[in-house]
């Protein structure tokens, strides 16, 4: 599975660059407010920082300035990948820039249905949103175990990029359910590493070379 980082503070991705784990980054409107900068500047500055997949999200609700949105991002690097709604106007946008060889990555998604329209539309990433999900009482995990079911069944090329993810048991599910990308903060990617007997056993081996060693 890739990791993506979900965010769009520069010195949070040129820590995790140092990780030497992390494949692409994903952004948001959000994400990109907190920066206050505007969207173009902070990603051409992610794109050299990170040589792999940068979805960057039109705002425009309507088809003809999703697409002339979307084109105005996609000339700032070549790994840009367009990040549409999944809405009548996102979808049929997502299907002009397939047809353009444009990557794109579909997101709010949060059915099965809504995955099959994104990839009859030639998605590049579909982007179903976990913990979202599971916020309001829904299971996350049953949506990305059934959008890989219907992807497989039918060949769709289309990549399950687990979003919303929240901790480490969820990284850990969307990679056993086939998830081909998870994106999360940086503090879960880290979290990762964590395990109390990891711990114990560096204690065990520090104390002993001491002893070994005194």
């Amino acid at each position: 599975m890739e990791f993506f980082l979900d965010t769009g503070i520069v010195s949070e991705i040129k820590e995790a660059v140092l990780l030497g784990i992390i494949d692409g980054v994903t952004t948001n409107p959000s994400l990109i407010a907190k920066t206050g900068r505007k969207q173009e500047d902070v990603i051409r500055e992610i794109c050299g920082l990170i040589d792999g997949p940068i979805s960057a999200e039109v705002i425009a609700l309507d088809l003809e300035e999703m697409i002339k949105e979307g084109e105005e991002l996609s000339k700032i690097h070549k790994n840009v990948v367009i990040k549409l709604p999944l809405t009548e106007a996102g979808i049929a946008a997502c299907k002009y820039f397939s047809a353009k060889n444009i990557k794109t990555n579909v997101t709010l998604c949060f059915s099965v249905n809504q995955a099959l329209l994104a990839a009859k539309a030639g998605a590049t990433y579909i982007s179903p949103f976990v913990g979202r999900l599971d916020d309001i009482g829904h299971s996350g995990n049953d949506l990305l175990s059934e959008i890989r079911a219907l992807y497989d069944n039918f060949g769709f090329t289309t990549k399950i990029l687990a979003a919303s993810i929240r901790h480490a048991a969820h990284v850990r599910e969307a990679a056993l359910l086939g998830a081909d990308v998870g994106t999360m903060p940086l503090s879960v990617v880290k979290s990762l590493y964590r395990h109390p007997l990891t711990d114990k056993g560096l204690e065990i081996f520090i104390a002993d070379h001491k002893r070994a060693n005194s």
